[in-house]
């Protein structure tokens, strides 16, 4: 297992117990927590469900704790073995499954063992019912109910969303962009915790919304957002992680705790985003002004009908919010690549070439730096520092000419060549004789 699988698994672990681990939580309360944990079936990045014991889940509690993200990374097994599938047992599993959808994976798993003495994992039958669309809540009659929802305190629950903006200028491209208005909400004080437009819809805009968002108002302890290309990758899991952050994602086609945010999107879209359209926008920046000041005279301090405060009154009622370490918030926004060392010893990264230490050569290394900042990028060898890589130029590989001494002016030697091609031309020409251009070298020392 090499370094980058190792953090999958580290972040995945993170997202296990990033309800359990926060610090707010009494002993009871977190043994709560810790047994929902246990009782829920978690999607590994291999793309199985697992279950984790309670044991496992405090351990790993007490290892983010004591290390932080690093010290949730496996270590390295010594057994490699797995357990071998049966596929033609599948079909009496699913048989089951529909004979008694309230039948667990372990039970069948007990009822297969016991009929035919092959053991099946419990996590295979699992994921194979579940591929199947038999798991049990697919079969499930009752229909879901959605009830109410709030953080009980700021910066509880953070909610984002992207909204589409009006079409504006923009000079790089030659025409107009669809602006992207990425927004962070409140959960508890119904505040616009920052918004900001953009010219493109991608996990860098995303970090630069949630970064300026934890500068100005503090650490939240969830972060819930959809499942767009913006929100799910591994730079922002990792971001969440470095910083004890709970990231969530909203399950496709549930609106559970998206009303406030769709409430906000309608409130821009009448009282901002239709007087921008009306007085015309130039520019990017300048559509990023008037949200800016919009934002803070009129949406945060408008009296909320629901909780019957201004947001931004509720939001400072319990006093200054938690902030980050600069040290930490800066390592949480680096970003992570991997690049195979070039015989040149150089390395590619957004279309630059940087120099590293000659003895990486062949070897895949793994990148960390601030994409708003490619000029300095720290080099990791299997997870330890091993040096910077430095933005390459191209030098001389030769001497320059070393400068010589002038030469004196030579001495002239008074012979006009063409004068006497011309009187030998004239001498013969009367004769009608050929001429004979070999004998211009023998003329006499009187002739010259």
């Amino acid at each position: 297992m090499d370094h980058k699988e190792q953090e999958q698994i580290a972040l995945h672990r993170w997202a296990v117990i990033a309800e359990a681990a926060n610090a707010r939580l009494t002993a009871a309360e977190r043994g709560v927590l810790v047994r929902q944990i246990a009782a829920r079936a978690h999607a590994h990045p291999d793309g199985s469900a697992r279950t984790y014991s309670r044991g496992t889940i405090d351990r790993w509690i007490r290892a983010w704790r004591n290390g932080g993200l690093e010290a949730l990374e496996p270590s390295p097994r010594a057994d490699t073995g797995t357990v071998r599938a049966h596929p033609e047992l599948f079909a009496e599993a699913a048989a089951l499954r529909l004979e008694l959808p309230g039948r667990s994976a372990a039970q069948i798993a007990s009822i297969l063992y016991h009929r035919h003495g092959i053991e099946v994992s419990e996590r295979t039958i699992r994921g194979q019912l579940r591929r199947a669309g038999l798991h049990r809540e697919a079969l499930a009659a009752e229909p879901k109910a959605y009830g109410r929802y709030e953080a009980g305190r700021p910066n509880e629950r953070w909610i984002s969303d992207v909204l589409v903006g009006p079409w504006v200028p923009f000079p790089r491209r030659d025409g107009s962009v669809r602006a992207r208005l990425f927004l962070i909400v409140d959960d508890h004080s119904r505040l616009l915790v920052d918004g900001r437009f953009f010219g493109h819809e991608n996990a860098r805009a995303c970090q630069d919304l949630l970064r300026r968002a934890i500068t100005r108002r503090g650490l939240p302890e969830v972060f819930y957002c959809d499942n767009g290309a913006p929100f799910s990758n591994a730079w922002l899991a990792r971001t969440c992680a470095v910083l004890g952050i709970r990231l969530v994602h909203s399950q496709p086609y549930s609106p559970e705790g998206r009303g406030k945010q769709e409430r906000l999107n309608r409130y821009i879209r009448e009282a901002f985003l239709a007087e921008a359209t009306h007085r015309g926008i130039e520019s990017l920046d300048e559509l990023n002004d008037l949200f800016a000041a919009w934002a803070g005279q009129a949406c945060n301090r408008r009296t909320h009908a629901e909780t019957g405060q201004a947001p931004i009154d509720r939001f400072e009622a319990v006093g200054p919010p938690r902030q980050a370490d600069p040290g930490l918030l800066a390592e949480a926004f680096r970003w992570s690549v991997t690049r195979k060392v070039t015989r040149t010893a150089t390395v590619p990264l957004e279309g630059n070439s940087y120099a590293v230490d000659p003895a990486l050569t062949g070897r895949r290394v793994e990148l960390r730096y601030d994409p708003e900042d490619l000029t300095r990028l720290d080099v990791f060898l299997d997870g330890r520092p091993a040096g910077q890589a430095v933005p390459f130029v191209t030098r001389r590989h030769v001497h320059r000419a070393v400068p010589q001494a002038a030469r004196p002016d030579p001495d002239p030697t008074g012979i006009d060549y063409l004068g006497l091609v011309a009187t030998a031309h004239d001498e013969q020409a009367g004769t009608g004789a050929k001429i004979d251009y070999t004998a211009l070298g023998k003329l006499s020392a009187e002739q010259r």
